[in-house]
């Protein structure tokens, strides 16, 4: 294993790895723990105490996040007539139908997120082989599969995201960018540590979110109390 290089090892130095950090004390270090030249991006790891193997034991979501995620999504809409043109309306990147479709059957996949009004899916499902294993797939537990096509590409727009656990148990998500507030970046973990406690699934036992690191693209993270988070998210 490669030693670490020496602006991480300064940065770790920042952060006691035996403690969890109230929420607001873990936002006001992250913009100091991050070691990359650029913006980076800053992502919560939540630990489920959930077996995702087990259908009653899923996690996921969307939230909407009250200071965004520091990025402009780029979103495709599969509709046509008068929906097509809502979707255009809402800022949506590219709408279309067959000829969307043919694109992205030829390799096209300069987008981030997929819309698609129900009466469309028949023509996506054909693409389910490319999108699905991308995470692109339009889903009505998402929320993009629906005939609300304005509300849905102005959420994702302004900060929507989807969370969803993984084989491991754990929920990666990112949560905005080094450069945000300390209450910009503590309000979109709290919200999003909200959310997914809402979410918690039936067959879930014991102790259900185990734990919450937040790490910059590039840089040491720091555990957060969730307890702390949850209590931001209902002040």
């Amino acid at each position: 294993m490669s030693a670490r290089g020496r602006k991480y090892t300064e940065a770790a130095k920042l952060v006691d790895a035996d403690r969890r950090y109230e929420i607001g004390e873990a936002a006001a270090l992250l913009p100091k723990l991050s070691t990359s030249k650029f913006d980076g991006t800053v992502e919560a790891h939540l630990r489920l105490g959930v077996d995702p193997r087990h259908a009653d034991q899923l996690v996921r979501g969307t939230v909407v996040l009250p200071h965004g995620t520091g990025r402009s999504s780029r979103v495709i809409v599969f509709a046509q007539g008068e929906k097509a043109q809502e979707a255009l309306r809402a800022g949506a990147d590219e709408v279309g139908g067959d000829d969307l479709v043919t694109r992205i059957d030829a390799g096209w996949f300069d987008f981030d997120v997929a819309i698609a009004t129900p009466d469309m899916m028949g023509t996506v499902g054909r693409l389910g082989k490319k999108l699905g294993p991308r995470g692109l797939m339009p889903n009505p537990k998402s929320g993009t599969v629906t005939f609300d096509v304005e509300r849905a590409v102005s959420e994702i727009k302004s900060g929507r995201i989807e969370f969803k656990v993984d084989r491991a148990g754990i929920v990666h998500v990112p949560v905005g960018r080094a450069s945000f507030t300390p209450e910009q970046l503590a309000a979109n973990v709290a919200t999003l540590v909200d959310a997914v406690n809402r979410a918690k699934p039936t067959g879930a036992k014991g102790t259900y979110m185990r734990t919450l690191t937040l790490a910059p693209t590039m840089g040491p993270g720091v555990r957060v109390d969730i307890t702390s988070a949850l209590a931001a998210a209902s002040a």
